[in-house]
């Protein structure tokens, strides 16, 4: 699995990132296909239609950030990304300390993409 910095340098990854993509709104396009024609734009067709997201995972002793391929078959993480503990600790603050997995927040994503287009 990657980590932050052969991330960095996979431009063909990085420009496939949907930055706006939710675990739930993957769900809804990817595996909940009768609701798609109702609601945006996007509509998977088939398995080769595929979205590049981060979320972040708080199962784990702390929160991690994954970067997640999803197809209508599968979710496979194509990279592991360790916070530093300033943002794990807004983080858990800002979900209550919940178990779960979740969208990426602002402080997240603007950290990331300093990280992965800055480094």
């Amino acid at each position: 699995m990657m980590q932050l910095s052969d991330l960095s340098k996979n431009t063909r990854l990085l420009n496939e990132i949907d930055w706006e993509m939710t675990p739930e709104e993957a769900v809804r396009l990817y595996l909940e296909w009768g609701n798609n024609w109702a609601r945006g734009n996007y509509v998977i067709r088939s398995k080769e239609d595929v979205s590049l997201y981060f979320v972040v995972n708080t199962w784990g002793k702390t929160p991690t950030v994954y970067l997640v391929r999803r197809n209508s078959e599968e979710a496979v993480d194509l990279a592991q990304i360790d916070l530093p503990d300033e943002l794990k600790d807004h983080f858990l603050t800002s979900i209550g300390h919940n178990k779960g997995v979740y969208a990426i927040d602002g402080h997240i994503k603007a950290w990331l993409k300093d990280q992965l287009y800055h480094a």
